[in-house]
């Protein structure tokens, strides 16, 4: 189920968060200081306004320093350097009060704009949390479980040599009763597995490059596979075991299925948003450009007014059913 989001979303909150640190140093001289967080920190004063640990933290995450809900600990060298970027930002944002920069129309619009972008962040975040729970995940964990089809992984050796007659002589020794691993730390020249006795460990069919896919179709524990060509040489393959593919646990599973809950709230709540909201395109139909990509069938005519740009993002797939060592 590996789903890929649109960036504007997994920008946005690093975004909004360095603009609500921006407005909050344009505060007024009487705002509140209570702590704006359970257990917040007050870690330092600038000009009297008290600089809180989740302004720290908050500023860590949107420069992509820790996670979302990553702990940092005020005793670290990294929150003591985010610190001093805090307080020089407060510093800035207060001397451009004073030079009365924030009464220009162009800075009227921006911290309008910014206002904006922090609403839409928090209807989001109210959102998100109310829909991706544990319960949410469980209920799509398990769905995928029995959407899965039971898979099968290997556990084989080889021994790779430089040409085909070399591995027919290998062949040979093997059959006579030599062991596969002795030969493989003597004759094999793949670097990776030679000083293991050729071991690959167990893997799934559909990883492993194509030949040594389709030549281990039907193989059967105990058997001599090959020679068959693979890049760099010739290989030579032994089954040693053949058993059901483990299903993934949901604590590995949980990151991607946040993610899709994530971006599934999203989606729908936009396309809730712009099915109520009435959408005005201004800009001009742009002119036909010789050579072009023509629209497709259901595409505006020629002359006709554009769609929307869709700010919406598409669709999300359905999930796509993971195998059992499969991240859905």
């Amino acid at each position: 189920m590996a789903v890929k989001f649109p960036d504007r979303f997994w920008r946005l909150s690093a975004a909004v968060a360095l603009v609500a640190l921006s407005l909050a140093a344009c505060s007024p001289e009487g705002a509140t200081e209570r702590a704006p967080e359970p257990g917040d920190l007050a870690v330092a004063k600038v000009d009297g306004r008290i600089v809180w640990s989740s302004d720290v933290k908050r500023e860590a995450v949107a420069q992509g320093l820790i996670g979302e809900g990553e702990p940092l600990e005020v005793s670290s060298d990294l929150f003591r350097r985010v610190m001093d970027e805090v307080v020089d930002q407060k510093l800035l944002a207060a001397e451009a009060q004073k030079r009365k920069l924030d009464k220009a129309p162009a800075a009227q619009r921006r911290l309008a704009a910014a206002r904006e972008r922090m609403l839409a962040d928090m209807v989001v975040e109210s959102v998100v949390s109310d829909a991706v729970n544990d319960k949410a995940v469980r209920d799509l964990y398990q769905e995928q479980l029995k959407l899965a089809k039971p898979g099968e992984e290997l556990h084989a050796r080889q021994i790779v040599v430089a040409n085909p007659t070399d591995a027919e002589a290998i062949k040979k020794l093997l059959a006579s009763g030599a062991s596969f691993e002795a030969l493989a730390m003597e004759r094999s020249t793949d670097a990776a597995t030679r000083f293991n006795g050729g071991d690959l460990g167990y893997f799934t069919p559909d990883v492993m490059p194509e030949a040594y896919a389709a030549a281990l179709k039907t193989a059967k524990t105990g058997d001599l596979v090959g020679p068959f060509q693979v890049e760099g040489g010739w290989a030579l393959l032994k089954v040693e075991d053949r058993r059901p593919e483990a299903a993934i646990t949901i604590e590995s599973a949980r990151p991607q299925i946040v993610r899709y809950l994530t971006y599934d709230q999203i989606r729908d709540l936009l396309e809730k948003l712009r099915s109520r909201a009435k959408i005005e395109p201004l800009l001009p139909v742009r002119a036909a450009t010789p050579g072009a990509p023509r629209e497709p069938a259901d595409g505006p005519a020629a002359g006709e007014p554009a769609a929307a740009p869709a700010s919406a993002p598409p669709a999300a797939p359905a999930p796509k059913q993971p195998g059992p060592g499969a991240t859905p």
